[in-house]
């Protein structure tokens, strides 16, 4: 509306916004005093004689201050305030300020002509001559009266015009706290570190150049940063919208004071009136649903943890102007997504440079670091692991300590982590379910860093809903899965779950309910004070010790309720008389044991992972398997027999690799419909296998190294998932089932260094087959193959050939070898080429051809010229 320039060299705040000048007789009671009132309800500081004079003091002296100590002047002309000498006199300040100091002018012209003003005719021509009656030695005066009045009455300003005062007002107070924002912009933390680049990925998805409506959530773990982001983008982006809220807090005001509040502090944010008279939830969505769409908005709902409180403060897109935006900041991403939000930004912990920098300004106020603190800070930075908000309340504690305090805080934390940082992150567990709950502690205590899909096995196991329970933990910010599909926790969150234990008995290890650090773990197996409180237990031997741990045979015989246990490089240990029939997952690598205690009935067992163990035999007799998933005994040396696996109906990975005493399994093997992967692997006494095997899931089968294997079994029709062969080794097996063309999809088959001399024609027709390996036996000459080759156009997907050591020549190649169009990587080494067969040129997507050991002397350009993606030839002899 108002546009005069600025002389201004100074951009401090002064001591108030806006001068008031009006004529009081006309206006102090109606128009004037709503003015006032709106400019207050936009915290608009604002003089007005009225109110900040006291009674008895000389108000010329005063109101010129407040003149000069004000931003701006706010003047409303009426009917007869050129009449009064006090307003003339205010008025000749103000142009004075305006000249001398870039003072701005605002002026309104309520029911009166500006060239009324300016010509100074009628009622002001009336005025003046009195003026210049009563005041006929100060001509100056008078001039300077009618001077300043010709100037401000020629600025662009407010006129009424017969409009509605409410409108009418509503727009002057827009103007000024738009030019206020202008003149006063917010001062950003110069501590905040990090924040562009967040204000870039952040801005891309709000999109303000776009004219739609727009609601966009910023999530992540507490402490992350959400708010100060929020605040800032708020900050930046005010500007561009005609009206503005920032309703932090949601979460615990929702609880304190209740959605209502917020419905309110929203309404009169944006609309600068009072809507105390909203009495419930639904009559404020109303007046919301029909007041936010005059106007365009940016809002900012600040810690959302309830679907209600979108619901009722934010609920559709249709509530907003075109242009609006909708920030809203949360730890639950699964809340957003309910909400159809439009994107969401996933907030990160800092990296260590960044952390390093907000921790140092904090701590130091400085980017410097004094050399004596250099390694201290890494220390507490690293204790920090990104989070903003363990970087600034540690920064602040420790500023100004000397570095002895350092030391000892930083020994403090590895024991006990503060306390401030713990009760923040805190917030969003107590919100969980009792489920949730349990999955988080299992995690903090024990499954941290594990594969996602393991996890969630084991804990179905627990009924614990794991599917579930995970994807909240990963919606509510607590938990994440990386990109190895393992589950990762932030160290403090870690913290804070592990603490949560602890303070279920602080004196006595034994009745908590998870245990994992060595020193309760030691106190609890060599006291003998564990519980049926114990769920689960790690005990790690691997770590420095002044005392080595020996597990007695009544070690686990308190411990009915015993769920997850978990045992690195523990080996002294010949003899268990208990083990729990409650657990889910048993994990002792390198057991010592040679059987499993007698007693013990596997009926909720889910994962049996005793990988390098001395078990000779599980158990005796048939034991109840039925939640079995997983069973690992790779490396177990001295296993002569598997358990019958009758009950075993569920069991998906059976790994047995490199049990070198195994002669055979037991025959229930065969009917296992649930396995998909058996790992059999340098099991080289191993001479027979079921005579037929019926595992319809099946996907990987791997008898690779059992070089004392006599025949390939016969394959069940149904075994149609089978993607991965692997007989590489099986020196005895002449063929392979018949049975085997059925598993069209089937992706790697190897069947090097076996006795099969004519591979099937089937073979060839295996359009999804990517890697095929039929190498020879180095110590052996064999015959070549070549003349037994089919044709090789059938293997459309195949992208790895190995032909090894066959004693091929040139002519031996088939010539539509060129028609595979993927393949991508060809081993000829070890063969009798002189020169790279012709039909291979043609191969134009391979990139490595390995022809080492082969007596190809010389080679030209134009021996590869075809071979047009070509990285990688191998030659060397």
């Amino acid at each position: 509306m108002l546009s005069l320039p600025s002389t201004s060299s100074s951009n401090s705040r002064k001591k108030y916004d806006v001068f008031l000048s009006f004529r009081g007789e006309d206006t102090r009671r109606n128009f004037t005093d709503h003015l006032y009132a709106a400019l207050k309800r936009r915290w608009i500081v604002t003089f007005r004689d009225d109110q900040k004079l006291e009674a008895g003091e000389e108000i010329a002296p005063e109101l010129l201050k407040a003149i000069q100590e004000s931003w701006c002047s706010v003047i409303v002309f009426s009917q007869t305030y050129a009449f009064s000498s006090w307003c003339l006199e205010e008025l000749a300040e103000i142009v004075k300020q305006h000249k001398n100091d870039g003072h701005k002018v605002f002026p309104i012209f309520y029911d009166v002509d500006p060239s009324d003003l300016r010509n100074q005719k009628g009622k002001v021509k009336e005025a003046f001559a009195r003026h210049e009656e009563r005041y006929k030695e100060e001509s100056e005066k008078i001039q300077r009266w009618r001077n300043a009045l010709i100037l401000v009455a020629g600025v662009r300003g407010w006129h009424l015009n017969n409009r509605h005062e409410s409108d009418f007002i509503r727009e002057i107070v827009q103007e000024i706290s738009t030019k206020l924002c202008q003149a006063y912009p917010v001062t950003h933390d110069s501590g905040l570190v990090g924040i562009p680049e967040r204000l870039e990925g952040l801005y891309l998805k709000i999109n303000i150049g776009e004219n739609d409506v727009r609601i966009i959530g910023i999530c992540g773990m507490g402490g992350i940063g959400k708010t100060t982001l929020a605040n800032r983008a708020y900050n930046e982006l005010s500007p561009h919208f005609e009206a503005k809220s920032f309703i932090a807090n949601i979460r615990e005001d929702s609880e304190k004071y209740g959605l209502v509040s917020l419905q309110k502090r929203l309404l009169s944010d944006i609309f600068y009136d009072d809507y105390s008279r909203i009495s419930n939830v639904d009559e404020g969505n109303n007046i919301i649903r029909h007041m936010l769409p005059r106007k365009k908005v940016l809002v900012v709902l600040d810690d959302v943890d309830n679907i209600q409180h979108l619901k009722y403060l934010a609920g559709r897109h249709d509530w907003f102007r075109l242009g609006s935006r909708i920030i809203v900041t949360t730890r639950d991403e699964h809340l957003l997504r309910c909400c159809q939000v439009d994107d969401v930004y996933i907030s990160t912990t800092l990296n260590t440079k960044d952390a390093l920098q907000l921790f140092n300004r904090k701590a130091f106020h400085s980017a410097t670091v004094p050399e004596d603190f250099i390694g201290l800070s890494f220390h507490v930075v690293k204790y920090a692991d990104g989070l903003p908000l363990a970087l600034e309340i540690l920064g602040c504690f420790l500023c100004g300590r000397d570095a002895t305090v350092w030391r000892s805080t930083i020994e403090r934390l590895k024991r006990d982590s503060n306390k401030e940082i713990l009760d923040k992150l805190r917030i969003s567990f107590d919100g969980l379910e009792e489920t949730e709950k349990n999955i988080f502690l299992d995690i903090a205590c024990f499954f941290n860093r594990e594969k996602k899909d393991f996890v969630i096995k084991v804990l179905d196991g627990c009924e614990f809903f794991p599917d579930i329970g995970i994807d909240v933990l990963i919606k509510k910010s607590l938990i994440k899965v990386d990109e190895h599909k393992e589950l990762r926790m932030h160290n403090l969150l870690q913290e804070m779950g592990r603490k949560i234990v602890k303070e279920k008995c602080v004196d006595e290890p034994g009745k908590r309910c998870r245990l994992w650090e060595e020193i309760d773990v030691h106190h609890v197996l060599t006291k003998n004070t564990g519980t049926e409180m114990i769920e689960s237990i790690i005990i790690d031997n691997k770590r420095e010790s002044s005392k080595m741990l020996n597990l007695s045979v009544d070690a686990f015989s308190k411990m009915k309720k015993l769920r997850l246990l978990k045992v690195l490089c523990l080996s002294n240990c010949d003899y268990l008389k208990f083990l729990s029939n409650e657990l889910r997952l048993l994990d002792w690598k390198g057991c010592p044991l040679k059987s499993l205690p007698s007693s013990f009935q596997p009926d909720n067992l889910i994962a049996l992972l005793l990988p390098y163990s001395r078990i000779q035999q599980l158990w005796k007799g048939n034991r109840p398997l039925c939640k079995l998933k997983l069973m690992n005994l790779e490396g177990s040396q001295n296993l002569i027999k598997t358990p019958d696996f009758t009950t075993a109906s569920n069991l998906e990975v059976l790994t047995l690799k490199g049990c070198t005493k195994l002669v055979d399994v037991h025959p229930s093997i065969a009917v296992l419909k649930s396995l998909k992967v058996l790992n059999l692997r340098d099991c080289k006494s191993l001479r027979s296998l079921p005579t037929i095997i019926g595992m319809e899931s099946l996907e990987t089968l791997i008898l690779s190294g059992c070089s004392s294997l006599i025949r390939f079994p016969e394959i069940d029709r149904k075994m149609k998932r089978l993607k991965t062969l692997d007989l590489s080794g099986c020196y005895r097996v002449e063929n392979l089932s018949e049975n085997l063309q059925h598993a069209k999809f089937l992706e790697e088959l190897d069947f090097s260094e076996t006795a099969i001399t004519e591979p099937p024609p089937f073979i060839f027709q295996f359009k999804n087959l990517k890697v095929l390996s039929f190498n020879g036996c180095k110590r052996g000459r064999t015959n070549s193959i070549a003349p037994m080759l089919p044709s090789l156009s059938g293997l459309s997907s195949l992208g790895k050939l190995n032909l090894r050591d066959r004693n091929l020549c040139e002519g031996d190649i088939p010539p539509d070898i060129s028609g595979l169009s993927s393949l991508k990587e060809l081993d000829l080494s070890g063969n009798n080429f002189t020169s790279i067969p012709a039909s291979l040129t043609r191969l134009s997507k391979l990139e490595d051809l390995i022809l080492s050991n082969c007596n190809i002397c010389t080679l030209g350009e134009a021996d590869i010229h075809g071979l047009s993606s070509l990285k990688w030839l191998y030659l060397k002899a």
